[in-house]
């Protein structure tokens, strides 16, 4: 006699797939555009430009947007708590990362450290490849060894804080209030980032228990790692291009 499987045992089921489906088609479609990586909307592009002074609020709101619209920060922030189960290895590894990327885009903007703004975000597409190929264990078979997955996700942190402080150098900020305005978009970022990581956690706390998590998750890094070679090729030609 057959068994019929329990009905959420089936409805997790399908959420796996459903779940490894959309991020397939959204991830694909959104590494091929330009305007969702660390990019500034171009209406807070020219507000950027216009304003002096200390504008606090603005600025924690266009931090917060910014961290939740763009997908490469949240690629590799899902890259990163894929197979974390524990709050406080959640905790320690974003804390890695929030640091690394607070720190460069803080330092970056008020020194004035600009980088190629293509080859920056090629890095970040290789930080979300490299991540994928963590999640799925290649380093161990291709190499016989573990790279240090902490000191990995604070090197790549602050080199997604470099991807934003190079397009905020570009619109030429105002000085007056520079800093506090800095201090406050950061903080939006992390705001962002929070709303970002418990959508995340939410969405794959369901999915884990589905019966089928196991398979799925191996396709979904290859998905994620697939997004990431195409931001990279994206930025790579880019970058040759505009040496012409």
């Amino acid at each position: 006699m057959r068994l019929c499987a329990h009905p959420h045992e089936d409805g997790r089921r399908h959420a796996g797939q459903w779940f490894v489906a959309a991020v397939s088609i959204v991830l694909l479609c959104l590494s091929s555009s330009p305007l969702l990586a660390h990019a500034v909307a171009e209406g807070d592009k020219g507000y950027i430009q216009e304003i002096t002074g200390v504008h606090l609020l603005p600025f924690i709101y266009r931090g917060a947007k910014h961290m939740v619209t763009g997908y490469d920060h949240i690629l590799f922030l899902l890259g990163v708590v894929f197979f974390l189960y524990r709050a406080k290895h959640v905790a320690l590894y974003v804390s890695l990362f929030a640091l690394g990327h607070s720190t460069t885009m803080l330092l970056g903007v008020y020194f004035q450290i600009g980088i190629n703004s293509y080859l920056v975000d090629a890095i970040i597409g290789l930080s979300v490849v490299y991540k994928a190929l963590d999640n799925l264990g290649a380093y161990q078979r291709w190499f016989g060894f573990q790279p240090n997955t902490k000191v990995a996700t604070l090197v790549f942190g602050f080199c997604h804080g470099f991807g934003l402080s190079t397009k905020i150098i570009d619109y030429e900020i105002s000085a007056d209030g520079l800093l506090a305005n800095l201090l406050a978009f950061n903080v939006g970022v992390e705001i962002g980032q929070l709303l970002a990581l418990t959508a995340i956690l939410i969405v794959m706390g369901f999915w884990r228990r589905a019966a089928g998590f196991w398979r799925h998750a191996y396709t979904a890094n290859v998905v994620i790692m697939t997004a990431g070679f195409v931001l990279i090729g994206y930025q790579l030609t880019g970058y040759f291009l505009n040496q012409t």
